[in-house]
């Protein structure tokens, strides 16, 4: 039995040697390398276009999800101030509300409501904070523009107690709409950021290329012993596979460099500009607010002229305030120019300010009414309008600056995924086709 046994092995490793698979052999080592190169190339494929996906995927989220749902809380909270501003401003008048100022609020609130339903639809409402935010607003809204039309009616009515109404329904705006729509915004932001890190992260990329440089190395150094074993210079195969894995790892750094690029770019000269400016602009809703509040609370108070101040000293400008901030964000951007003339324009409101209240403080109520709401030059109300003006143009042209980079990073990843595993293919093929050869020749 252990005769037969022997015999039987022999004649095992007889047909291994035959079939070449014996790796004491030069084609047996050659089958073998075949095979490893193969794989390695099928492995690198795949890791390429995971690569490829992830930075895909994070780029064209950050285009058609995370930016359109910061847009929209952005817009959420400054259509919320900006009815508030406008209903408090329709009261100054008395009577009848002006229709250019009723048709801005009812302007403002349907915008809100539509931003609330696309945050919503986009999957803002998704688990978290998002989600609790966005239907606090949904909740709460209807109960502020209910408080708004019972002091509408009563101020028509020239009842004291529409001003009553006007100032709880402010009050709700600032104490709960608002600071939702504060949360939501800082929490899509925070979403948008997080997407463009993943979108601009070296880790991965880092990995990636390494790899795809160890892989052009196995090629060159089975190349090289190719070259020992067979005695023939080069080999159009591994040539073929070398040049294919340059290929692909220029063309995935070539989109990867520039998208980061573009995202960087966007992030900088878009994203910043837009929440600088943001901020500014909901400092001056409120201040707005506050303005006309002042002249129409009857109470006696001075609540909403503090209220005032605090917010003029966070606007500044100054170290540390909010314009000066928005000025360094729109450094090297379109918004410079709308920026600047925000500043000056702010200026000239707080100087009107200042006369409103010595005008309302000396008796001159109905003056102090129509500078706020005046558009000659010198009125509050034109100084305002005109800072109002400069901010949207501001966000309006850093947004599109944004959009654009944004659009350009995410178009860089096109087909690449497909592109490198095609590429991985016609890598394996190349290894088969250029050792198969080398291998005919020991038949």
């Amino acid at each position: 039995m252990v005769h037969a046994a022997v015999r039987v092995g022999g004649a095992a490793r007889g047909r291994a040697r035959r079939r070449g698979l014996d790796l004491a052999t030069t084609p047996g080592r050659l089958w073998l390398v075949l095979i490893g190169l193969v794989l390695l190339s099928l492995a690198w494929g795949a890791l390429a276009a995971f690569t490829a996906a992830r930075y895909a995927a994070a780029a064209s989220s950050v285009v058609t999800t995370r930016e359109p749902l910061s847009l929209d809380a952005q817009r959420i909270y400054a259509k919320l101030s900006d009815a508030n501003d406008a209903a408090t401003t329709a009261f100054l008048t008395g009577g009848i509300e002006p229709a250019a100022t009723t048709r801005r609020y009812l302007a403002d609130i349907s915008a809100a409501e539509a931003g609330i339903q696309s945050a919503t639809a986009q999957g803002g409402a998704g688990p978290g904070d998002a989600a609790k935010d966005l239907n606090a607003l949904a909740a709460d809204l209807p109960t502020y523009t209910q408080e708004i039309g019972y002091a509408s009616a009563d101020n028509r009515l020239a009842l004291p107690l529409g001003a009553a109404y006007l100032r709880e329904a402010s009050g709700f705006m600032r104490n709960a709409l608002l600071p939702d729509a504060k949360e939501l915004y800082a929490t899509e932001n925070a979403s948008l950021s997080g997407a463009s890190a993943r979108a601009t992260g070296l880790p991965l990329f880092c990995v990636t290329v390494v790899t795809g440089l160890v892989v052009g190395c196995v090629l060159y150094q089975a190349s090289r012993w190719l070259r020992r074993r067979t005695n023939r210079v080069l080999n159009a195969g591994l040539i073929a596979a070398g040049a294919l894995v340059v290929i692909s790892l220029a063309w995935l750094a070539t989109a990867y460099l520039g998208a980061r690029s573009d995202l960087l770019h966007a992030q900088a000269r878009g994203s910043a500009t837009v929440e600088a400016v943001a901020q500014v602009g909901i400092a001056v809703q409120e201040a707005h607010a506050d303005e006309s509040l002042t002249l129409v609370d009857n109470t006696g108070g001075d609540a909403y002229q503090a209220d005032y101040v605090k917010q003029q000293h966070a606007l500044g400008p100054g170290a540390g305030t909010l314009l000066t901030a928005a000025s360094a964000a729109a450094q090297g951007s379109p918004a410079v120019p709308a920026v600047a003339a925000a500043v000056s324009d702010a200026r000239a409101w707080f100087a009107a300010h200042a006369q409103v209240r010595s005008l309302d403080d000396n008796g001159n109520h109905s003056k102090a009414v129509a500078s706020v709401l005046g558009t000659a030059p010198g009125d509050a109300g034109a100084s305002s309008a005109r800072l109002s003006n400069d901010l949207a143009s501001a966000v309006n042209s850093d947004q599109a600056v944004f959009n654009s980079t944004a659009r350009s990073a995410a178009s860089a990843y096109t087909a690449l995924a497909l592109g490198v595993i095609v590429v991985a293919l016609l890598m394996a093929g190349a290894c088969a086709w250029g050792l198969s050869r080398r291998l005919t020749e020991y038949r």
